[in-house]
């Protein structure tokens, strides 16, 4: 049996390897980085943002040169990509982490993870955040076993895919925003009324694509939303564009940060929000919304590969449609404004909301540990 000393010399000698590909990675990375160090844990490398190289982590290169989404993008920012990507295996190779655990952005991660299985085969590779198998290319799922060790599950339903799927293990660790829906108590609720929330998304080319169609949505409800206040949260590092693209509106929303907005949460009325990780937000949050998405022409094209009848989360969650989804074409000014009309005029379909929203509630609760601990006590597995 190792000495106290022993054990704790063993842990500092042990290197995690840790890559993340974009913010909400980060976010997730930081709080496993100090899950683990509760676990006596002190040695983290690889690729992470502000958050993680705060809670520790010694990043390689800056997170932003991988946080590319879209194929022009991707195509335009080629080079450095392959550049980061042999440069990421031959760290992590050079280093002979104790485990490697990529999060989320997999166009970049599974690349990494499948070469370092090929040359280093001992060391454990977990995936923090499931692709979206179950929605598309679900043939991926039975490809990762040969590179991926274990799945960790933010959404509940994801490890009965897997094993439909012929997949590798996958545990359901939580999904992190039940522990980011308080409200802050500081901020004076009385002087919030009927917010109405618009989110165009969080990153520049949703923004750039959905802003003006929001902002014509308002144009069209102004004389039915006089006694609502129409706020925008920002999202990181895009008060910029948010400025720009709100300026055009012909009634401009306040600008509010992310410290806020869950007080406006509280208060919110309705939301206006762009398809993705925002409505599992606002869902937990119990604040009613339509839900719109917009992608490029080449993207849409390929449609036809996706095996979901929703493209909105909370619907997923409870295998049901009951938030009003707004796609491609039919996600118009016109049609987006004559629904918005309607929620708020119906109070029946505004309770319908709420109660479903209790069922995405319970599905995602998990008693006892925060997710990033229940994450860190499957990562323990095969570090051990």
């Amino acid at each position: 049996m190792l000495s106290a000393s022993s054990e704790i010399s063993r842990l500092n000698d042990q290197v995690i390897f840790l890559i993340a590909g974009e913010a909400s990675g980060d976010i997730l990375g930081a709080s496993l980085i100090e899950s683990l160090k509760a676990r006596g844990y002190k040695n983290f490398k690889g690729v992470g943002g502000m958050r993680m190289r705060h809670a520790g982590l010694v990043s390689l290169f800056p997170m932003h040169d991988i946080s590319v989404m879209g194929l022009l993008p991707v195509i335009q920012k080629l080079p450095k990509i392959l550049f980061r990507i042999s440069q990421t295996i031959h760290a992590i190779v050079s280093s002979t982490p104790s485990c490697l655990i990529i999060i989320d952005s997999p166009d970049f991660t599974h690349r990494v993870a499948r070469r370092v299985r090929k040359i280093a085969p001992s060391i454990p590779i977990i995936n923090y955040v499931s692709p979206t198998v179950w929605a598309w290319r679900s043939g991926r799922a039975k490809k990762m076993c040969a590179y991926i060790d274990c799945v960790l599950a933010l959404l509940p339903f994801e490890p009965e895919a897997y094993r439909r799927l012929s997949g590798p293990r996958c545990v359901y660790v939580g999904h992190p925003l039940l522990d980011q829906t308080s409200v802050d108590k500081t901020q004076n609720l009385e002087k919030i009324k009927n917010a109405f929330i618009i989110m165009p998304g969080s990153r520049v080319a949703e923004i750039k694509r959905m802003a003006p169609i929001y902002g014509a949505v308002v144009d069209l409800i102004k004389l039915h939303i006089k006694d609502l206040d129409i706020v925008l949260p920002v999202a990181p590092n895009m008060e910029r564009l948010l400025l720009e693209e709100t300026q055009k509106w012909t009634v401009s929303p306040r600008l509010i940060s992310q410290q806020e907005k869950f007080a406006y949460f509280e208060k919110g009325r309705l939301a206006l929000v762009t398809s993705g990780l925002a409505t599992l937000e606002l869902a937990l949050n119990q604040v009613p919304m339509i839900v719109a998405y917009k992608v490029s022409f080449v993207e849409y094209f390929f449609r036809f590969l996706i095996k979901v009848n929703s493209i909105v989360l909370p619907n997923l969650i409870v295998g049901k449609n009951f938030i009003p989804e707004f796609i491609q074409d039919r996600a118009t000014a016109k049609r987006l404004a004559q629904a918005i009309k309607e929620l708020l005029e119906d109070e029946q379909q505004r309770r319908q909301q709420i109660l479903m929203f209790e069922r995405v509630y319970e599905a995602l609760s998990l008693s006892g540990a925060k997710p990033s601990d229940r994450a860190a006590e499957v990562i323990l597995e095969y570090l051990k």
